[in-house]
């Protein structure tokens, strides 16, 4: 019977982790960093409701997205990506004025309720990835 070299299964196991991890940074997803043109802006209730949306928001919820050096890196880069379209589809905050924005105006006015109730707290609360 022969002797199993630990060292050995794990130096392979660790040189193949490392070669599958370079490989999946050739797949494209999560790369396109584009932020579409902003063709319109909500009509914000006071400057502090803007730029308390700015910092909670506009990271996952805009055309104004700025992208952390992580979103560079598979596989993180499509947890972000896939992040950021689902955040985009569910509340674009500058497509406000084509049809699809209109049909959100509920998600909107929740929105707004919800920064309201922020602006009342000392500290804005981020829970989105790559928050500031």
């Amino acid at each position: 019977m022969r002797r199993v070299r630990w060292a050995r299964v794990f130096r392979w196991t660790a040189i193949g982790f490392v070669v599958l991890l370079l490989a999946i940074q050739l797949v494209p997803y999560g790369r396109d960093h584009s932020n579409p043109a902003i063709t319109a802006e909500p009509a914000w209730d006071s400057p502090r409701t803007r730029e308390l949306s700015q910092v909670a928001c506009f990271d996952c919820h805009s055309n104004e997205v700025v992208w952390p050096w992580y979103s560079n890196v598979a596989p993180i880069s499509w947890l972000v990506q896939n992040h950021v379209d689902e955040g985009r589809r569910k509340l674009e905050l500058f497509r406000m004025g084509s049809k699809a924005g209109n049909r959100r105006g509920s998600r909107i006015d929740r929105g707004r309720r919800y920064a309201s109730r922020l602006l009342s707290v000392d500290t804005p609360r981020v829970t989105a990835i790559g928050g500031r």
